[in-house]
């Protein structure tokens, strides 16, 4: 059974930080792009960023280019969203995904919140 397992969000204020961790299981981690996405409350999953499965190639949406860094472990099998400099549209529940710049969902999702 595949399994993602999202943790890390939390509330701060604009122009804090965040580090967003993802954890797979049921699938080969290490062979496979994953994905950040997040929606927004009202809104459409909207593709954050992206990686490839040996961690050399990532993509970033126009919003969050410069602030977000994706990376991964995969001995650990995981992956990691670190966000910067938070704005108070960055709000959202944050999904990890596989695939590359997919708008999908795989686990619960962690949320994140941003306001003065």
């Amino acid at each position: 059974e595949v399994q993602l397992v999202e943790s890390g969000g939390g509330s701060v204020q604009p122009g804090g930080s965040l580090s967003l961790s993802c954890k797979g299981s049921g699938f080969v981690f290490s062979g496979r792009d994953m994905s950040w996405v997040r929606q927004a409350p009202g809104k459409e999953l909207e593709w954050v960023a992206s990686i490839g499965g040996g961690g050399g190639a990532t993509a970033y949406a126009d919003s969050v280019k410069g602030r977000f860094t994706i990376t991964r472990d995969n001995d650990q099998k995981s992956v990691y969203l670190q966000l910067e400099h938070l704005k108070v549209e960055d709000t959202a529940v944050y999904y990890c995904a596989r695939g590359w710049k997919v708008r999908t969902t795989g686990g619960q999702g962690t949320q994140v919140t941003v306001s003065p």
